[in-house]
């Protein structure tokens, strides 16, 4: 954009506004790293977390990134309309409600570790109830199907993008670390397709069973995303990739990362659907997974490729395919512990323990 012109949306002043770490603070962890009462390098990928949090904050040592909170993003999608799930399209706003009530397993997770909890409905198909914890931001009432057409419209995309960075925003201002969740029947088919779409993956290697479908219903959903990915013109714009395949929760959650980035917090990423979704965000402002970590890696086969195109090492493996936010949560206690370590552990010097010779 010329200099002098103003920036014209949300997502255009976010992007503007992300930088990298600070690389003075991160080198500062890293030497302090070195010279704490262990063997360099003992504490394997926590120190990369460690150094990671004092580039995010600017300074070494960081803060512990505390309090947490979680977004979980709503969405349905048109492609339900193509027998790629066994489940009913209306589970979606009934999870929304249990997740409000506190009874879904992000909720438990969340209590256990003081984490807030705040559910997005950006594009649920069914009309819901006002409630506490529950943030109206609906931009369509699900997504069309990406089967035979674009999923949304560019404008829709770009609002439900800039749904994640308001949220964000928001959360940033009283909260350490950000977290992302979500929530929406068919929406590994909408990953499966971004993942695709932005790592030149094919839908056999991308394409996992979610929800634990049969092997019919797993092959329709591969015919499916090869038929959705077919329609992508090559070099396409990030932003019109998402709308052609994506879903309203995969662009409000990369809103979230970029709204993440600008406000330079800390985010934790959950599953495939928040990989799928880093991929978009990465794509319209590379620098913004400077503050992303990868909370966990999935069973669904989409979530590996990528969190490596993404350059990211996932903190845990333990075969999760839940979403909502749970495998990214489970996670958090690492990310503060490797922030606390650095922080609190002595140094040889001020220990008077000898180094090794």
């Amino acid at each position: 954009m010329p200099r002098g012109v103003p920036l014209s949306t949300l997502l255009d002043q976010t992007i503007a506004a992300v930088r990298p770490r600070d690389a003075a603070a991160e080198r500062a962890a890293r030497e302090r790293l070195d010279r704490m009462t262990k063997p360099p390098g003992s504490l394997g990928v926590l120190e990369d977390v460690a150094a990671q949090l004092a580039g995010i904050a600017g300074e070494c040592p960081a803060p512990i990134p505390s309090p947490a909170a979680v977004a979980v993003f709503a969405g349905d999608h048109g492609v339900h309309a193509q027998g790629v799930t066994p489940w009913p399209q209306e589970v979606t706003a009934q999870m929304v409600a249990n997740f409000v009530a506190g009874g879904a397993v992000v909720n438990a997770f969340a209590a256990q570790l003081g984490a807030d909890v705040v559910v997005v409905d950006v594009g649920v198909a069914a009309p819901l109830d006002p409630a506490e914890g529950l943030l109206d931001r609906k931009v369509r009432a699900g997504t069309a199907d990406l089967a035979v057409g674009p999923a949304m419209t560019l404008d829709e995309a770009r609002r439900a993008v800039e749904v994640g960075i308001e949220v964000a925003t928001t959360l940033a201002a009283d909260h350490g670390v950000l977290i992302s969740g979500d929530m929406g029947i068919t929406n590994t088919t909408a990953s499966a397709a971004l993942i695709c779409a932005f790592t030149g993956a094919s839908p056999a290697e991308a394409t996992g069973r979610g929800t634990g479908v049969d092997d019919p219903t797993l092959a329709r959903k591969v015919d499916v995303v090869t038929r959705a990915v077919a329609r992508l013109p090559e070099g396409s714009d990030p932003l019109a990739v998402l709308a052609e395949v994506g879903g309203l929760e995969h662009a409000a959650i990369a809103g979230f990362v970029l709204g993440a980035a600008a406000a330079r917090t800390p985010v934790l990423l959950d599953g495939v659907i928040a990989g799928s979704a880093a991929l978009v965000a990465a794509a319209l402002c590379p620098t913004a997974l400077d503050f992303a970590l990868a909370g966990h890696t999935s069973a669904e086969p989409g979530h590996g490729i990528a969190l490596r195109a993404l350059g990211l090492r996932p903190l845990l493996g333990l075969d999760l395919r839940l979403g909502e936010g749970t495998g990214a949560l489970l996670a958090l206690p690492l990310a503060q512990s490797a922030a606390r370590a650095l922080r609190d552990v002595a140094t040889f010097d001020s220990a008077g323990v000898t180094e090794k010779a």
